[in-house]
């Protein structure tokens, strides 16, 4: 029996795709730019697969709310621009961690690293959903976000090891740490999500294991502090970098109103 579509569980999946989408268009801005040609290439690969994942479910966001039943790729492109673009700040549920920038390759590799890791027990909350698209949408990113993860820690196994790049990418952890403990904030929906099998559980349920994952790959205790959990409120409030994120997200639409993302 499908389960009934609320707007508590419309936030909840809407929260995801915002970080998936905010995610992809934070990594492509590292193409051409990249160290090296094989990481313009990877970042290039990696950032449309999360927009992918943000398009699939901005899809089930609009699909699932659709008195039609029209829901997957019979959702018109033009509405998930709508919803991908078009809201207000305030109606947008990213966490702080990916709509700051990050003005060097070493925050750029780490935030992939600590983001991925994240996603994929998030996904792995949802992966037997009663919502039936959510659970397809899990099983199909989790083939492609293996790769993103063995991408990550390829390179931090070879850089890890050297003693100053192995700082480097440290002191760009102790940067990144308050704000990425953020994405575990729990989101508008999240209870009512849990209760109707939406998710398995409560993502920061997972937040102990993923700071374990952080603690054996860089080799270091974390400092964690309440600076990020302060300022999510339920992501309900923007951070600083979201209005110069999201203006260069839409330089095309604006040029172009009539582009399809």
């Amino acid at each position: 029996m499908p389960i009934p579509w609320t707007p508590a569980i419309r936030e909840f999946v809407l929260a995801f795709a915002d970080d998936e989408h905010l995610m992809g268009q934070q990594h492509t801005e590292w193409i051409g730019v990249a160290p090296f040609l094989e990481e313009d290439l990877a970042f290039c690969s990696i950032g449309q697969d999360e927009l992918g994942h943000a398009a699939s479910l901005y899809a089930i966001v609009i699909g699932e709310g659709d008195p039609t039943g029209a829901s997957g790729p019979s959702v018109d492109n033009r509405a998930i621009d709508s919803v991908a673009f078009d809201r207000n700040p305030g109606r947008w549920r990213s966490c702080n961690l990916v709509e700051m920038p990050t003005q060097d390759w070493a925050h750029a590799l780490v935030r992939h690293w600590l983001y991925d890791s994240a996603e994929q027990l998030r996904w792995e909350l949802i992966s037997e959903s009663k919502l039936a698209s959510l659970a397809e949408a899990a099983v199909r990113a989790e083939r492609e976000e293996w790769f993103h993860r063995r991408h990550a820690d390829g390179l931090l196994d070879i850089l890890m090891p050297d003693p100053t790049a192995g700082d480097v990418l440290r002191s760009a952890l102790a940067d990144l740490m308050p704000v990425a403990v953020g994405m575990f904030d729990p989101v508008i929906g999240e209870a009512a999500a849990i209760e109707a099998g939406v998710t398995a559980a409560p993502f920061d349920s997972r937040l102990p294991l993923w700071i374990d994952l952080v603690r054996d790959r860089f080799d270091i205790d974390p400092v964690l502090d309440d600076r990020a959990a302060s300022i999510q409120q339920h992501r309900t409030v923007r951070s600083e970098h979201f209005e110069n994120l999201l203006s260069r997200m839409c330089e095309v639409l604006d040029l172009d109103p009539a582009a399809i993302w």
